[in-house]
């Protein structure tokens, strides 16, 4: 079943008389459970379908359906409401509040949703303890490592069970050793049966997909399995 269709999805920009493709006639579909990576080098297009897929912004031409719904031709409060509903973001800066706990970063997706308080914590402490947290949850940002606050950016971007997970650079602010673990945490909820969209420009990150779009100059050039994927098969273990 596909969570994600895309159809000949296109960005124009335009300033005065100037006009710049970002994107150009983007087809592709995405399976319920995929973990996907999208790379490209920069100004390849890959930021601008990021916005687009997280429905940050509205494409110039095309078709865009996420879980059964026409993304693509809405509102920009029906945008809001559907990135609340269905999409939750990991982002390379980790967007967490520095004077506020773990827990409570976590929470805040739930409180702008009207979920009830003693819910909120108890499902923050979930993904929490579930990220390997539980004994950080009441440190502010400044008391954690750039490992540990993306882990509590991975948290937060469960709370409210969404469609897709969308992840934009999520190792690019932490060491190697801290984004291997990431990684893993990312692998592991594919796993479980989470459907995982990654936006990186580097390799040694889009080996951990199952997948891997390259774009390039607003274009898919190579779509196809993800290197650690290859190697299983080549193996022969299932």
């Amino acid at each position: 079943m596909n969570i994600i269709h895309v159809s000949r999805l296109s960005k124009i920009y335009t300033t005065g008389t100037v006009s710049t493709i970002a994107l150009n006639d983007v087809s592709f579909d995405i399976k319920k459970g995929e973990f996907v990576a999208i790379m490209g080098p920069s100004g390849s297009g890959k930021s601008t379908l990021m916005h687009l897929l997280g429905a940050l912004d509205a494409p110039t031409r095309g078709d865009y359906v996420l879980d059964g719904e026409e993304v693509s031709k809405l509102t920009d409060d029906q945008l809001a409401d559907i990135r609340n509903r269905k999409i939750g973001f990991v982002f390379q800066a980790f967007n967490l509040l520095p004077r506020y706990s773990a827990l409570q970063n976590v929470m805040l997706p739930m409180m702008y949703a009207g979920v009830p308080k003693i819910e909120r914590r108890e499902r923050a402490k979930k993904f929490l303890t579930m990220v390997g947290l539980a004994d950080r949850m009441d440190h502010t940002s400044n008391q954690l490592s750039g490992g540990q606050m993306q882990r509590v950016a991975i948290a937060r971007s469960l709370v409210m069970n969404p469609s897709i997970l969308l992840a934009d650079e999520p190792t690019g602010n932490i060491a190697s050793a801290q984004a291997v673990e990431i990684m893993e945490i990312f692998q592991k909820l594919n796993k479980e049966g989470h459907t995982i969209i990654m936006i990186t420009h580097e390799l040694d990150i889009a080996k951990y997909a199952k997948r891997i779009i390259h774009i390039k100059d607003g274009k898919i050039i190579k779509d196809g399995k993800g290197y650690m994927q290859r190697r299983i098969r080549a193996s022969g273990v299932q």
